[in-house]
């Protein structure tokens, strides 16, 4: 399945600032055309690709000078990239409190919400794990209202799970730190989305589950089989398409797309699927 993505973002620069910018698809995921250029004032700016968490490309822009900024970012994807197996250190890292996944105020409540349901005889907790992985999608999903504006960007799994709001970032969010809390590691993707409606970056959960990485979207909001890796990380503090880290930037715009060469897959959200 061959993909389309676009990204745009527009911005003011008040003064000489340091960026860091997550925005071009991850190296595993395999380009046949890419190009990405970021302007201020109509004159090329040059940035450093990084390893970022995952197989994130990050890109660090140091002394970006004042002006009217521009990053337009344009790729064909054939493969949405791929994850590789979970490691000894990335299970205890995606099973500990982050940023944003406070599993440790989450903890009792998880518990209550979803005992363990391994069933006699399924095997060292697989069967498990796969029925506590749907229904947290379930629960956050049928719980949780997607309401645009409604969360802060320092909102917290626990902050959504009061405010029962909020958008992909929240719902990933709760899902992870309910499913730490259960023992499952898991954790972010930020990706494009084709179908996704209103369009904008998109952000999942992975799950370790079954012996592999399986996407969980409990906004339900676009098909998970198309989707194309950005940054993967504990939480929104490692995915963020934008930060800051000196100066003074004022947001723009951000303009994004993503669009298959065929028909969009179908997908009822029950099934386990990977990215690929």
């Amino acid at each position: 399945m061959l993909r389309t993505v676009t990204a745009r973002i527009t911005a003011t620069i008040n003064s000489t600032a340091e960026l860091a910018l997550s925005v071009v698809v991850a190296d595993s995921a395999r380009r046949d055309e890419e190009e990405l250029t970021i302007s201020v004032d109509g004159r090329e700016v040059r940035g450093q690709e990084v390893a970022g968490s995952g197989d994130a490309r990050w890109h660090l822009l140091a002394e970006v000078p004042a002006g009217q900024f521009v990053l337009d970012y344009r790729a064909v994807v054939t493969s949405g990239g791929a994850a590789a197996p979970l490691t000894p250190g990335e299970r205890i890292c995606y099973l500990r409190p982050s940023r944003y996944a406070d599993v440790d105020r989450l903890g009792s409540t998880a518990r209550a919400l979803f005992p363990d349901q391994r069933e006699p005889g399924s095997g060292p907790g697989e069967g498990r794990d796969v029925a506590l992985m749907q229904a947290v999608r379930d629960y956050v999903a049928e719980q949780t209202a997607y309401v645009v504006g409604s969360s802060r960007v320092t909102d917290g799994a626990s902050d959504t799970y009061m405010a029962r709001r909020g958008v992909c970032r929240d719902f990933a969010h709760l899902t992870i730190a309910l499913l730490r809390a259960r023992g499952i590691p898991a954790r972010m993707v930020s990706a494009y989305a084709p179908g996704l409606q209103p369009m904008d970056f998109h952000a999942v959960v992975e799950a370790w589950v079954a012996g592999a990485w399986h996407v969980v979207d409990p906004t339900r909001l676009a098909p998970r089989a198309s989707l194309v890796r950005i940054a993967t990380g504990t939480d929104a503090a490692e995915t963020a398409f934008l930060t800051t880290h000196s100066g003074d930037l004022r947001f723009g715009t951000l303009a994004v797309t993503a669009t298959t060469d065929g028909p969009l897959p179908e997908d009822d959200h029950t099934e386990l699927v990977q990215i690929g």
